[in-house]
Protein backbone atom coordinates (compact mmCIF):
# COMPACT_ATOMS: atom_id res chain seq x y z
CA UNK A 1 0.00 0.00 0.00
CA UNK A 2 3.01 2.05 -0.04
CA UNK A 3 2.78 2.45 -3.67
CA UNK A 4 -0.14 4.31 -2.96
CA UNK A 5 1.76 7.33 -2.39
CA UNK A 6 3.64 7.38 -5.65
CA UNK A 7 1.12 7.40 -7.96
CA UNK A 8 1.56 8.86 -11.29
CA UNK A 9 -0.80 11.62 -9.98
CA UNK A 10 1.52 11.67 -6.81
CA UNK A 11 3.09 14.70 -6.85
CA UNK A 12 3.10 17.47 -4.25
CA UNK A 13 1.37 20.71 -5.25
CA UNK A 14 3.52 23.10 -5.79
CA UNK A 15 6.67 21.11 -4.88
CA UNK A 16 8.44 22.96 -7.40
CA UNK A 17 8.24 26.14 -5.72
CA UNK A 18 9.22 25.79 -1.89
CA UNK A 19 7.80 28.53 0.17
CA UNK A 20 9.72 30.14 3.11
CA UNK A 21 8.24 29.07 6.67
CA UNK A 22 7.31 33.08 7.41
CA UNK A 23 4.37 32.14 4.74
CA UNK A 24 3.28 29.31 5.70
CA UNK A 25 3.09 30.67 9.18
CA UNK A 26 1.06 33.62 7.84
CA UNK A 27 -1.29 31.16 6.27
CA UNK A 28 -1.83 29.31 9.61
CA UNK A 29 -2.27 32.56 11.46
CA UNK A 30 -4.91 33.33 8.61
CA UNK A 31 -6.60 30.14 8.92
CA UNK A 32 -7.12 29.92 12.40
CA UNK A 33 -8.15 33.41 12.71
CA UNK A 34 -10.86 32.98 10.10
CA UNK A 35 -11.94 29.57 12.11
CA UNK A 36 -12.16 32.00 15.52
CA UNK A 37 -13.93 34.29 13.64
CA UNK A 38 -16.67 31.48 12.59
CA UNK A 39 -17.07 30.17 15.73
CA UNK A 40 -17.88 34.05 17.10
CA UNK A 41 -20.38 34.47 14.07
CA UNK A 42 -22.22 31.30 14.95
CA UNK A 43 -22.20 32.01 18.95
CA UNK A 44 -24.06 35.73 18.43
CA UNK A 45 -27.24 34.25 17.56
CA UNK A 46 -26.85 31.15 19.88
CA UNK A 47 -25.81 33.26 22.92
CA UNK A 48 -29.32 35.47 22.31
CA UNK A 49 -30.99 32.27 22.65
CA UNK A 50 -28.89 30.33 25.14
CA UNK A 51 -32.08 29.73 27.48
CA UNK A 52 -34.24 28.76 24.86
CA UNK A 53 -31.03 26.19 24.24
CA UNK A 54 -31.05 24.78 27.56
CA UNK A 55 -34.45 24.26 27.76
CA UNK A 56 -34.68 22.25 24.98
CA UNK A 57 -31.41 20.49 25.98
CA UNK A 58 -32.81 19.39 29.20
CA UNK A 59 -36.05 18.39 27.57
CA UNK A 60 -34.86 14.35 27.70
CA UNK A 61 -34.82 14.91 31.44
CA UNK A 62 -37.29 16.98 32.02
CA UNK A 63 -39.65 14.52 30.55
CA UNK A 64 -39.26 11.94 33.20
CA UNK A 65 -39.23 13.66 36.26
CA UNK A 66 -42.77 13.82 38.23
CA UNK A 67 -45.13 16.52 37.87
CA UNK A 68 -43.88 19.52 38.95
CA UNK A 69 -40.26 18.35 39.32
CA UNK A 70 -37.61 21.26 37.31
CA UNK A 71 -33.99 21.85 37.77
CA UNK A 72 -32.33 23.72 40.37
CA UNK A 73 -29.36 25.99 40.38
CA UNK A 74 -27.21 26.18 43.41
CA UNK A 75 -24.66 28.87 42.43
CA UNK A 76 -25.84 32.71 42.45
CA UNK A 77 -24.43 32.42 38.33
CA UNK A 78 -25.34 29.34 37.06
CA UNK A 79 -28.23 30.74 35.69
CA UNK A 80 -26.42 32.70 33.44
CA UNK A 81 -23.14 30.45 33.36
CA UNK A 82 -24.90 27.25 32.15
CA UNK A 83 -26.60 28.36 29.17
CA UNK A 84 -23.93 30.98 28.06
CA UNK A 85 -21.58 27.60 28.31
CA UNK A 86 -24.10 25.82 26.54
CA UNK A 87 -24.10 28.20 23.54
CA UNK A 88 -20.71 28.72 23.14
CA UNK A 89 -19.88 24.83 22.98
CA UNK A 90 -22.87 24.87 20.82
CA UNK A 91 -20.67 27.56 18.50
CA UNK A 92 -17.79 25.17 18.38
CA UNK A 93 -19.84 22.35 17.40
CA UNK A 94 -22.21 23.94 14.98
CA UNK A 95 -18.57 25.96 12.94
CA UNK A 96 -16.96 22.50 13.21
CA UNK A 97 -17.07 21.95 9.21
CA UNK A 98 -15.73 25.40 8.57
CA UNK A 99 -12.83 25.08 11.37
CA UNK A 100 -12.16 21.40 9.63
CA UNK A 101 -12.28 23.25 6.21
CA UNK A 102 -9.85 26.00 7.36
CA UNK A 103 -7.51 23.00 8.79
CA UNK A 104 -8.03 20.94 5.21
CA UNK A 105 -7.10 24.12 3.20
CA UNK A 106 -3.73 24.50 5.08
CA UNK A 107 -2.65 21.09 4.60
CA UNK A 108 -4.04 20.12 1.77
CA UNK A 109 -1.31 21.83 -1.03
CA UNK A 110 1.26 19.30 1.32
CA UNK A 111 -0.39 16.15 0.52
CA UNK A 112 -0.18 13.77 -2.47
CA UNK A 113 -2.84 13.65 -4.95
CA UNK A 114 -3.69 10.16 -3.39
CA UNK A 115 -4.02 11.21 0.34
CA UNK A 116 -6.14 14.70 -1.12
CA UNK A 117 -8.48 11.84 -2.70
CA UNK A 118 -8.72 10.19 0.60
CA UNK A 119 -8.44 12.59 2.93
CA UNK A 120 -11.46 14.92 2.03
CA UNK A 121 -13.81 12.17 2.27
CA UNK A 122 -12.74 11.30 5.26
CA UNK A 123 -13.11 14.89 6.61
CA UNK A 124 -16.68 14.99 5.54
CA UNK A 125 -17.52 12.00 6.69
CA UNK A 126 -15.48 12.47 10.59
CA UNK A 127 -18.38 15.62 10.84
CA UNK A 128 -21.27 13.54 9.97
CA UNK A 129 -20.32 10.73 12.49
CA UNK A 130 -19.19 13.03 15.07
CA UNK A 131 -22.78 14.53 14.52
CA UNK A 132 -24.87 11.55 14.54
CA UNK A 133 -23.21 10.17 17.53
CA UNK A 134 -24.49 13.59 19.28
CA UNK A 135 -27.74 12.64 17.94
CA UNK A 136 -27.71 9.70 18.40
CA UNK A 137 -26.84 10.42 21.93
CA UNK A 138 -29.60 12.72 22.79
CA UNK A 139 -32.63 11.05 21.24
CA UNK A 140 -32.16 7.39 22.25
CA UNK A 141 -29.51 7.42 25.10
CA UNK A 142 -30.63 10.27 27.44
CA UNK A 143 -34.43 9.36 27.27
CA UNK A 144 -33.49 5.64 28.42
CA UNK A 145 -30.83 6.33 30.98
CA UNK A 146 -32.95 9.51 32.16
CA UNK A 147 -36.30 7.52 32.79
CA UNK A 148 -33.73 4.73 34.22
CA UNK A 149 -32.14 6.90 36.54
CA UNK A 150 -35.28 8.84 38.01
CA UNK A 151 -37.14 5.26 38.27
CA UNK A 152 -34.67 4.10 40.57
CA UNK A 153 -34.90 6.92 42.49
CA UNK A 154 -35.71 5.89 46.08
CA UNK A 155 -39.17 6.37 47.43
CA UNK A 156 -39.44 10.16 49.06
CA UNK A 157 -36.43 11.16 46.94
CA UNK A 158 -37.25 14.32 45.12
CA UNK A 159 -35.07 14.74 41.92
CA UNK A 160 -33.80 18.06 41.14
CA UNK A 161 -30.46 18.22 39.40
CA UNK A 162 -28.51 21.33 39.63
CA UNK A 163 -28.49 23.10 36.01
CA UNK A 164 -24.39 23.35 35.79
CA UNK A 165 -24.35 19.34 36.59
CA UNK A 166 -26.48 18.80 34.11
CA UNK A 167 -24.50 20.61 31.70
CA UNK A 168 -21.30 19.29 32.29
CA UNK A 169 -22.96 15.62 32.44
CA UNK A 170 -24.51 15.93 29.01
CA UNK A 171 -21.82 17.47 27.27
CA UNK A 172 -19.12 14.37 28.52
CA UNK A 173 -22.26 12.14 26.75
CA UNK A 174 -22.00 14.52 23.96
CA UNK A 175 -18.12 14.14 23.57
CA UNK A 176 -18.01 10.33 24.48
CA UNK A 177 -20.52 8.97 21.58
CA UNK A 178 -19.23 11.83 19.20
CA UNK A 179 -15.71 10.57 19.34
CA UNK A 180 -17.44 7.24 19.63
CA UNK A 181 -18.79 7.03 16.14
CA UNK A 182 -15.46 8.21 14.86
CA UNK A 183 -14.45 4.47 14.70
CA UNK A 184 -14.66 3.71 11.01
CA UNK A 185 -12.75 6.91 10.50
CA UNK A 186 -9.93 5.58 12.42
CA UNK A 187 -9.99 1.89 10.95
CA UNK A 188 -9.57 3.65 7.40
CA UNK A 189 -6.61 5.56 8.23
CA UNK A 190 -4.97 2.89 9.77
CA UNK A 191 -5.66 0.48 6.92
CA UNK A 192 -4.47 3.46 4.67
CA UNK A 193 -1.39 3.30 6.60
CA UNK A 194 -0.48 -0.10 6.33
CA UNK A 195 -0.68 -0.98 10.01
CA UNK A 196 -3.33 -3.35 9.41
CA UNK A 197 -5.42 -5.06 6.84
CA UNK A 198 -9.12 -5.30 7.18
CA UNK A 199 -8.68 -9.22 6.92
CA UNK A 200 -6.73 -8.88 10.08
CA UNK A 201 -9.05 -6.30 11.33
CA UNK A 202 -11.98 -8.75 11.45
CA UNK A 203 -9.93 -11.46 13.38
CA UNK A 204 -10.10 -8.95 16.07
CA UNK A 205 -13.65 -8.85 16.64
CA UNK A 206 -13.65 -11.17 19.94
CA UNK A 207 -11.42 -8.54 21.56
CA UNK A 208 -13.37 -5.40 19.95
CA UNK A 209 -16.51 -6.67 21.70
CA UNK A 210 -15.03 -6.36 25.27
CA UNK A 211 -13.18 -3.89 24.44
CA UNK A 212 -16.25 -1.36 23.66
CA UNK A 213 -17.91 -2.79 26.59
CA UNK A 214 -14.56 -1.70 28.75
CA UNK A 215 -14.62 1.73 26.59
CA UNK A 216 -18.49 2.16 27.14
CA UNK A 217 -17.81 1.21 31.45
CA UNK A 218 -15.14 3.85 31.19
CA UNK A 219 -17.44 6.68 29.32
CA UNK A 220 -20.90 6.70 30.36
CA UNK A 221 -22.15 5.90 33.72
CA UNK A 222 -22.56 3.15 35.72
CA UNK A 223 -25.44 0.76 34.36
CA UNK A 224 -25.89 -1.30 31.88
CA UNK A 225 -28.42 0.14 30.03
CA UNK A 226 -25.86 3.34 28.84
CA UNK A 227 -22.84 0.97 28.50
CA UNK A 228 -24.76 -1.05 26.25
CA UNK A 229 -26.51 2.04 23.81
CA UNK A 230 -22.51 3.04 23.62
CA UNK A 231 -20.67 -0.71 23.33
CA UNK A 232 -23.24 -2.20 20.87
CA UNK A 233 -23.21 0.84 18.15
CA UNK A 234 -19.51 1.26 18.55
CA UNK A 235 -18.82 -3.18 17.81
CA UNK A 236 -21.17 -1.96 14.57
CA UNK A 237 -19.32 0.93 13.66
CA UNK A 238 -15.99 -1.57 13.62
CA UNK A 239 -17.86 -3.60 11.06
CA UNK A 240 -18.81 -0.51 9.00
CA UNK A 241 -14.78 0.70 8.94
CA UNK A 242 -13.94 -2.85 8.33
CA UNK A 243 -16.27 -2.44 5.17
CA UNK A 244 -15.37 1.17 4.27
CA UNK A 245 -11.43 0.44 3.91
CA UNK A 246 -11.75 -2.37 2.11
CA UNK A 247 -13.64 -0.01 -1.15
CA UNK A 248 -12.02 3.38 -0.05
CA UNK A 249 -8.02 2.44 0.48
CA UNK A 250 -6.37 1.73 -3.10
CA UNK A 251 -5.15 -1.82 -3.53
CA UNK A 252 -5.98 -2.98 -0.06
CA UNK A 253 -8.05 -5.58 -1.96
CA UNK A 254 -4.83 -7.08 -3.80
CA UNK A 255 -2.82 -6.82 -0.98
CA UNK A 256 -5.41 -9.23 1.00
CA UNK A 257 -5.38 -11.08 -1.99
CA UNK A 258 -1.82 -11.60 -1.87
CA UNK A 259 -1.45 -12.64 1.30
CA UNK A 260 -4.51 -15.26 0.77
CA UNK A 261 -2.19 -16.58 -1.79
CA UNK A 262 0.69 -16.68 0.28
CA UNK A 263 -0.54 -18.84 2.86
Amino acid sequence: MADNREDNGGQREGADKEQPLIVHLLELRNRLLRAVIGVLVVFVPLAYFASELFTYLSGPLLAHMPEGGSLIATEVAAPFLAPFKLAMVLSVVVSLPWTLYQVWAFIAPGLYASERRLGLPLVVSSTLLFYLGMAFAYFVVFPVIFGFFVSVAPSGVAVMTDISRYLDFVLGMFMAFGIAFEVPVAIVLMVWAGFVTPSQLAGYRPYVVVGAFAIAMLLTPPDVISQSLLAIPVYLLYEAGIWAARFMVPGVREVEAQKRDES
